[in-house]
C-alpha cells in the first residue's frame, strides 16, 4: 500500500512524524492511502490506539483525512503547502495582474500618522499591564460599526484579519468540526481551516454573496461556523446585498448556535455599503481589517462579537503576543478618522478600473464577475490553457485554483492598478485566450 516506503515509531508522536517525514520527502503522494489502525498497529507491534492518536495528531495538523469506511490518506495538497504556490512564474516585461495587491499610489502616505503614534509614544508608552485595546481607535472603530448595523460588545485587535479568523476558529471550534467557506473563496482562508484540524464544506456564491439555499444545506450537514466576506469578496469581487443579507439571516434562524464569522476587508476599498449579518446567531464575529486600504504592512484589523468569543481571543491573545502595537493601532484610529475622502476616492478608482474591463470584456462576448473591489472573476473552460495564453500575450493572472474547492475553473484578473490604456489590449488578450481551439485535421 505504501511502496517503498515504512512508517516507523512506537509512541503515537514517533509514529505521526513518521508519516510527515514520508509525506514532507514525496515518499507518501497526495491522495496515498494509509494502513488501518489494525494493519498499522500489527505491523508496528503497537495498541491501536496508539495509531489512532498518531492517525488523529495527522489529522489535526492537515496532514491526512479521513473518510469514514473508506479510511485515511494523505491530504489531496497537504495544509502544509500554501495555495499561493499555485500560481505563475512571470518573465520579465510581463504585466502581473496576478497578485491581488492594491494600487500603491493609492495607498495614504503613512509618514504623519506614524510620527503622530510616535510623538504620543514617548510622551505616555504602552507598559505592560496595559490595556490591549487602544482608546482612540475602540472609539472610532464603535463608531464605525454602529453607522454599518454592526452590534458591538467588547473589541479586540488583530495583527491583520486572517489572525481574526483563526483565533475566532479556535476559540470556539475543535478539530474535526467542519467550516462551511464560500467557493469560490480566500485562499489563505482555505488553507488556514485544514492546517487548524477541521473540515471545509464548499458553499458556492454569485455577485450578492454566498447562495442561502446552498449555506443551509451546508448547515443542515452539520457545518458548526459559516465564514462570509461582507463585500469585495476575493475572488469574485461579490458584495452582499440587502436582499441576500436577509435570506441569509432567515438561514442562520434556523440554526443560532452555529459561529458565523463576517470578514469585511473592503472597507476602504469600495463603495457599495455592507449589509452584516452579525448578531443573528448566539456566537459570531464581525471582523473589518485595515490592510487593503491602508497597505497589507499595516497589520491591524478590529473585531468585535458575542461576549464569550471575544473575551476567548482576547484571553488567549493575552498568553501569546499580548496586544497589536498601539503605534500601529493609534496610526489605523487616524486614518479612520480623517481619511474618509482618500478612501472615498480610491473605493471610486477602483472601481471605475474594474468597470472598465468589465465593460470591455461585454463588448467582446466574455462574461465576467466584479461588482465590488480589486479583482475581476473569469469563467473559463481550462484554466491551464487560459494563464499560459495570456502568459504568451504579455499578461500574468491568477489561476483559480488557488481559490476553489468544488466551484468551476476561473482565473483572477486584479485591476486595482490597472491603466485605463491597458483595458482595450488586455480585453483583446483575454477574449483570444477564452476562445476555443481550432480544430486540426490529419488527412
Amino acid at each position: 500500500m505504501l511502496g517503498e516506503y515504512r512508517i516507523e515509531g512506537r509512541g503515537a508522536s514517533d509514529i505521526a512524524a513518521s508519516v510527515e517525514r514520508g509525506v514532507g520527502s514525496g515518499a507518501l503522494a497526495p491522495g496515498r492511502p494509509l494502513p488501518t489502525l489494525r494493519a498499522l498497529a500489527e505491523l508496528l507491534g503497537v495498541n491501536q490506539n496508539t495509531v489512532a492518536a498518531a492517525y488523529r495528531m495527522l489529522r489535526e495538523r492537515g496532514v491526512i483525512e479521513t473518510a469514514g469506511r473508506r479510511g485515511s490518506r494523505v491530504r489531496a495538497r497537504p495544509a502544509s503547502t500554501p495555495r499561493e504556490a499555485v500560481g505563475v512564474d512571470v518573465p520579465p516585461g510581463v504585466r502581473d495582474l496576478s497578485r491581488g495587491n492594491p494600487a500603491p499610489a493609492l495607498l495614504p502616505r503613512l509618514g504623519t500618522v506614524l510620527a503622530s503614534a510616535a510623538a504620543r509614544a514617548t510622551r505616555s508608552p504602552v507598559l505592560y499591564g496595559d490595556p490591549p485595546v487602544h482608546a482612540a481607535l475602540e472609539r472610532v472603530a464603535r463608531d464605525r460599526f454602529g453607522r454599518d448595523g454592526v452590534p458591538t460588545g467588547r473589541i479586540a485587535v488583530t495583527s491583520g484579519a486572517l489572525d481574526a479568523v483563526e483565533r475566532v476558529l479556535a476559540a470556539r471550534l475543535r478539530p474535526g468540526d467542519t467550516v462551511a467557506v464560500e467557493d469560490p473563496g480566500w485562499g489563505a482562508l482555505l488553507d488556514l481551516i485544514p492546517a487548524l484540524g477541521l473540515h471545509t464544506a464548499p458553499v458556492a456564491v454569485d455577485d450578492e454573496g454566498p447562495l442561502p439555499e446552498r449555506a443551509a444545506d451546508a448547515l443542515r450537514r452539520g457545518a458548526r461556523a459559516l465564514i462570509v466576506t461582507a463585500r469585495a469578496q476575493n475572488p469574485t469581487g461579490a458584495a452582499i446585498s440587502a436582499s441576500r443579507a436577509a435570506a441569509l439571516r432567515a438561514v442562520l434562524a434556523a440554526h443560532p448556535d452555529v459561529l458565523l464569522i463576517e470578514d469585511d476587508h473592503g472597507d476602504g476599498i469600495v463603495e457599495v455599503p455592507p449589509h452584516p449579518l452579525a448578531g443573528h446567531t448566539s456566537c459570531w464575529a464581525f471582523v473589518r481589517s485595515a490592510a487593503k486600504a491602508y497597505g497589507p504592512d499595516l497589520r491591524v484589523a478590529v473585531c468585535t462579537g458575542d461576549p464569550v468569543t471575544v473575551d476567548r481571543v482576547l484571553g488567549r491573545q493575552r498568553l501569546g503576543p499580548g496586544w497589536v502595537s498601539h503605534l500601529l493601532q493609534d496610526a489605523v484610529a487616524q486614518l479612520w478618522e480623517g481619511g474618509a475622502e482618500e478612501a472615498r476616492r480610491a473605493a471610486r478608482t477602483y472601481g471605475e478600473r474594474r468597470d472598465a474591463l468589465l465593460g470591455a470584456l461585454a463588448a467582446r462576448g466574455v462574461p465576467a464577475h466584479g461588482p465590488s473591489g480589486l479583482n475581476v472573476w473569469l469563467p473559463v473552460p481550462d484554466e491551464t490553457t487560459t494563464v499560459a495564453r495570456l502568459l504568451h500575450a504579455g499578461w500574468a493572472v491568477a489561476p483559480g485554483a488557488r481559490f476553489r474547492l468544488a466551484a468551476p475553473p476561473g482565473v483572477r484578473i486584479t485591476v486595482a492598478d490597472l491603466d485605463v490604456a491597458e483595458v482595450p489590449p488586455l480585453a483583446d488578450a483575454v477574449a483570444a485566450a477564452v476562445r476555443p481551439s481550432a480544430a486540426r485535421r490529419y488527412d
